[in-house]
This record gives C-alpha cells, sequence and structure tokens, in this order.
C-alpha cells in the first residue's frame, strides 16, 4: 500500500505499526508473549487496569541512567581539556521530589525558576547550596527565600535585579553567588518559542551590556559573581549553535577577568531528543566532547585559563524515559482533499483519546511531533494514517498530528504516545475541569506513584461556592 498524501514529508508507513523503536521509547520497553507492551517489566494493561487513563509512565531506570550518563559525559569530555564540568538538572522539564533525589544521587544539581520549584526540592530534602534559580521576573518575595535558605547561585536576569539580590543577600548577611544571563545573539534552529538568544525576547540582557552589569555586581559586597549564563533555545540538535554561543561568551568572559575572578561559564541546556524515528539528536557524549574542543580552543585563542563549565540539560534525561497511556475513546475516518492537488482526496483516521492538551500541550503551542502505538495488543491489520485527538472543545486539541497506526484501531484500545516525560506534566492544566494524572514510575516489575493524579474532588475543593465558607477564612 502507498503512502497517504496527507502524511507530511518526514513520516514514512512502516513496516509493522507493531514496532517500536528503540531511539524513541524508554530503554525497558518490550512487548511480552501476547503483545502487551511492558515497561520496567510491568505491563501496560496492569498500569492501566490499576491506575486508569491518562497516565503518565517513568521508566525510573532509564531516567537514573540518562541522568548518569548526561553528568558523566561532560565531566569526562571536560577533564579531557583540563577543567571541570557542573550539570544541572533543568527542573521545569519534570520536577518531583522523587525525581529531584534520582538527579542528586546521579552526581546532578538542580536548577528552579520559581518558588513553587523551589519549595519541592527543599522538601525532598535537597541542599540548597546545590540548586541554581533562574527566572526573568523573580519577586521580591522568591528572591529573598532564595538567599534565606542558602540557594547556590541565582541567575540575575536584567539590570534591576543586580539590587534586588544585593539588598536581600544583605539583609541575610549572605555573600550570595550569582550569574549573569546574557544574549548571544546565536539563532537557533529551533521553534520560534523555543529560541531564547535571539535578541527580541523577554531573557537575558545583551551581550554588549554584560561587563557594565558585571561592574555593577562587583560593587556590592553582598554579591559574588561567578560567570556569565546564555541558553540558546531547547530542542537543539548537534553541538554547532552552541560552540558559536560559546565563541561569543568567551571574548567577554577573557574582558570580565581584566577586573576580576570569573571561575565559571554556564552554556544552558536545550539538547533534543527523539520525538520520532526521524529525529536523529547526537549522542550526549559526542556532544560533549565536541563542546568540550570547541570551547578549549576559544580559551586557548583569548590566552585565557578554562573556568568550570556550566550545563543544564532536562528533557535530555526525562523526554525518552516517559511515556503517555490513554484509552481510545471514539474513531472517526474524515475524507480530506489533498494539499496542492486537483481535487484528490484521501482518509485520514481521528483517534480520539480520554486525555488531551490537558496532559500534553506541546503539539498545539510548538506543533510538535510525537510517535504513538497500540500497546494493549499487536495487530496484522494494514497501517493507517491517523490523528490522535483529545477530548477538549478546541479544534486544536491534537496530542500526536501524524502517526501510522493500525487500521483496526478501535474503541477500548490501549494507546501510548513515546517521549512524553518532559513538558507534558509540568505543562499540565484543568482544561475543560479534567483532572491531571497521576505518574507513576516502574522499575523491576513495580510500580509507584511518585506525583498523586488529581480527583474531581481536588477540583472542587478549589471552589469558594462549593467548599465551606470557613476554609476560605484567613
Amino acid at each position: 500500500m502507498a503512502e497517504n498524501p496527507l502524511a507530511p514529508a518526514w513520516l514514512t508507513r512502516p513496516a509493522d505499526a507493531n514496532a517500536m523503536p528503540t531511539r524513541v521509547w524508554p530503554r525497558t520497553t518490550r512487548r511480552d508473549a501476547g503483545g502487551v507492551a511492558t515497561i520496567g517489566g510491568v505491563a501496560v494493561t496492569d498500569l492501566a487496569g490499576r491506575f486508569g487513563t491518562p497516565l503518565y509512565v517513568v521508566d525510573e531506570a532509564d531516567f537514573r541512567a540518562r541522568a548518569a550518563e548526561t553528568y558523566s559525559a561532560f565531566a569526562d569530555a571536560f577533564a579531557g581539556v583540563g577543567t571541570n564540568a557542573q550539570v544541572y538538572y533543568a527542573g521545569k522539564a519534570f520536577l518531583s521530589a522523587e525525581i529531584a533525589r534520582w538527579v542528586i544521587e546521579a552526581g546532578l544539581n538542580i536548577d528552579v525558576c520559581s518558588g513553587g520549584e523551589l519549595a519541592v526540592a527543599l522538601a525532598a530534602g535537597i541542599e540548597p547550596g546545590r540548586l541554581g534559580f533562574h527566572g526573568n521576573n523573580k519577586s521580591l518575595s522568591e528572591i529573598d527565600r532564595a538567599v534565606e535558605v542558602g540557594v547556590g547561585t541565582i541567575v540575575i536576569d536584567s539590570a534591576q535585579e543586580v539590587e534586588r539580590v544585593a539588598d536581600a543577600a544583605s539583609r541575610h548577611s549572605r555573600v550570595q553567588r550569582v550569574r549573569l544571563r546574557v544574549v548571544t545573539g546565536v539563532h537557533a534552529h529551533t521553534h520560534e518559542f523555543l529560541a531564547t538568544a535571539h535578541e527580541d525576547q523577554k531573557f537575558g540582557v545583551p551581550l554588549a551590556d554584560a561587563e557594565r552589569i558585571v561592574a555593577d555586581i562587583r560593587s556590592h559586597e553582598s554579591l559574588s559573581f561567578v560567570g556569565l549564563h546564555a541558553h540558546i533555545g531547547s530542542q537543539i540538535f548537534g553541538a554547532d549553535a552552541f560552540a558559536s554561543s560559546a565563541a561569543r561568551l568567551v571574548a567577554v568572559h577573557a574582558r570580565l577577568l581584566e577586573h576580576g575572578d570569573v571561575p565559571e561559564l554556564n552554556l544552558g541546556g536545550g539538547f533534543g531528543i527523539a520525538y520520532t524515528a526521524a529525529d536523529d539528536p547526537t549522542p550526549v557524549a559526542e556532544l560533549a566532547e565536541r563542546i568540550a574542543e570547541v570551547v578549549s580552543a576559544e580559551f586557548e585563542n583569548v590566552g585565557a585559563p578554562l573556568p568550570t563549565v556550566a550545563f543544564e540539560p532536562g528533557r535530555l534525561i526525562a523526554g525518552p524515559a516517559g511515556i503517555t497511556l490513554y484509552t481510545v475513546g471514539t474513531t472517526k475516518p474524515v475524507e480530506v482533499t489533498v494539499p496542492r492537488s486537483a481535487g484528490e482526496t484521501s482518509t485520514r483516521l481521528y483517534v480520539s483519546i480520554d486525555g488531551g492538551m490537558s496532559d500534553n500541550t506541546r503539539t498545539a503551542l510548538y506543533g510538535a511531533d510525537y510517535t504513538a502505538r497500540i500497546v494493549g495488543r499487536v495487530s496484522t491489520a494494514e497501517p493507517a494514517l491517523v490523528r490522535v485527538a483529545g477530548k477538549h472543545c478546541e479544534s486544536g486539541d491534537i496530542v500526536v498530528d501524524a502517526e501510522y497506526l493500525p487500521s483496526d484501531i478501535a474503541p477500548g484500545d490501549l494507546l501510548a504516545v513515546a517521549a512524553t516525560g518532559a513538558y507534558c506534566w509540568s505543562l499540565s492544566s484543568n482544561y475543560n475541569y479534567l483532572p491531571r494524572p497521576a505518574v507513576v514510575a516502574v522499575r523491576d516489575g513495580v510500580a509507584r506513584v511518585i506525583v498523586r493524579g488529581e480527583t474531581e474532588a481536588d477540583l472542587l475543593a478549589h471552589d469558594a461556592a462549593i467548599t465551606p465558607a470557613q476554609e476560605h477564612t484567613a
């Protein structure tokens, strides 16, 4: 059977619509003798039966391994050029108390960017000195608490924040370590909303202003400047953009050394992962080696010593280790006119699931592509082009825009979407009053809840007209 003309160019009709490419799915994913997918030694049918759907599932062994491998990749690469590397897990990708403990145990620090993320890390028992605090508009109370508890580093995002952090540090009789986030002007090849180093956006200060603002930071006895920080975007393949950003940063770093120590350089994160079989991200060890070579060469060119170099991966660790399980509700074949054709039509099969943009908004936000499979059984039916739609009252409520699945997919089938471990739970909402799903970790045949799912009672409890009035009095 030929390709469906409605399919995007990157999507290839599979020989086997049951196959689960190892590049995309968690490492422990298998199909048992009956065709049921297992992750961490737990059948997805058992997970759905026990916890319901939608359900976020995290392969704990995979997550832990990716954290350890990422840490080792950067540590080894920079040891090879004569310096140290620090790795911060970007908590915004997905953070819970359990996740925080996993990454700390793997040797990483944690980057937080709100008072809530800070609260989670502290509640998990994480040493505050191992935390970095980001944000383009940190409130005075967030800054105060971060300084008070002893957060290791605060990333200053604007000239105005210098005084705010300095004042908080002075009041708490601390010398607060700070980085300065700068905009390098490197335009990463990614979605517009994921690119963060172009000039016309909300993060950081122009690189041309860095020396002036650093001088201001250094004028405060309550602040200790440790280095520049840059983040060029997210879901970036290859090392070229990181190399270009580093080259621009090193020149300014060298000039800053003329007036004081600059012990660190933070190149941010944004390393891409495979969401589909068409994606081919560079292995992290190769990325680390390439970036280390470039950074070393740049510092040699300016005659400056190599500082400690820091990175902030999140998606790279969390994304591939997670999936989302759904139950199919309805299927609907739709005849569609093929674009740029002389009236030719073809069929797209809409598959509606019991979740949607409330548990995965990335497709609606960024036009993200995903891989999906029927996981409760295998099928010998011919592949059909499908679009996996959510249950929300939005035509844009699409979870998987284009995929080939067995044409006999039917109500009640269990469907899994791969690579949802990052930016799905953390971006989830209660749109249409859908409760947020639970997050379950699986490992060695055992499943356990690490984030409890919400119930309708939880949602109603926030409505002041429903719950007793005394619960809402100060």
